[in-house]
């Protein structure tokens, strides 16, 4: 049966739209979206941050990468997600350079140091943007000290990025 026959619509014209049935008007469908974020040593920060946007919703394609990545991804990061339900323990540090060639529509840096020593990329990149936080890894002090300094952390992380999903990135 023919879209029209069965909807009673013609979908001949609606390249890139979809049909609204509540409100029955035409909205523009999701357009994926490829976002990078950077911190030094995407092992927290970042790691979090695409842990996050991740969860908002899944047709992000979402990355992080260090300027100087560590070994691994912070046990403190994963513990804290881990108590959200969200699962890092398969994400692992990467060099900013496996991404140079690809192409983004934003590219997000999460601390001082990497907005500084951001590169330049050769691909395209839609927008770069800044959105500094603190380094839990510097936390001092027992595990649960350094724990709640992670979870502060990643509460502003996840609270920015849903500004951001929702004012930017949702659209």
């Amino acid at each position: 049966m023919a879209c029209k026959e069965k909807n009673n619509c013609d979908c001949s014209n609606m390249n890139g739209f979809g049909l609204d049935r509540k409100n029955e008007t035409l909205s523009k469908k999701f357009e994926r979206k490829r976002i990078l974020i950077i911190c030094t040593g995407n092992s927290c920060r970042s790691q979090m941050a695409e842990a996050w946007l991740r969860s908002f919703d899944d047709r992000l394609d979402v990355f992080s990468a260090g300027i100087h990545p560590e070994k691994e991804v912070s046990p403190f990061a994963i513990e804290v997600m881990k108590a959200v339900n969200i699962d890092i323990r398969q994400q692992y540090p990467k060099p900013v350079g496996d991404f140079m060639n690809d192409d983004f529509d934003v590219v997000i840096t999460v601390c001082d140091n990497a907005k500084k020593a951001c590169p330049v990329f050769t691909a395209n990149v839609k927008h770069l943007l800044h959105i500094g936080f603190e380094d839990p890894a510097d936390a001092i002090g027992t595990s649960d000290e350094i724990l709640m300094v992670y979870q502060k952390v990643s509460i502003q992380i996840r609270d920015a990025f849903y500004k951001l999903f929702i004012e930017e990135l949702s659209k």
